[in-house]
């Protein structure tokens, strides 16, 4: 398994290397992406993006957890959380990687 990492500029420089814009151009588009894509999914709208997958937000209903370390009960508020779902092409993709 790898530890590296594809960050924002990695993105960028892979826009500027594929497409031929400016780096600062690649730079703007990849921001320009991504906050359309959290823009979305902070006004609760589902991000789907074909032949990789599915963002979407889900609102969790507030419930009693357990402390593990005392078993002491304590309520876990109402929250929204970020979930992701790889397309059957991007898990298929991920699971030929996994054969080398």
């Amino acid at each position: 398994m790898s530890n590296q990492t594809l960050t924002r500029m990695d993105l960028t420089e892979a826009v500027f290397r594929e497409v031929g814009l400016s780096r600062n151009e690649s730079a703007q588009l990849v921001e320009s992406v991504l906050q359309h894509i959290s823009d979305a999914l902070v006004r609760g709208e589902t991000v789907k993006i074909s032949s990789f997958g599915t963002f979407s937000v889900r609102e969790k209903s507030e419930r009693i957890g357990r402390n593990p370390k005392t078993g002491e009960e304590v309520p876990i508020h109402p929250r929204r959380v970020l979930s992701f779902r790889p397309s059957h092409l991007m898990r298929d993709r991920v699971a030929a990687g996994n054969k080398r």
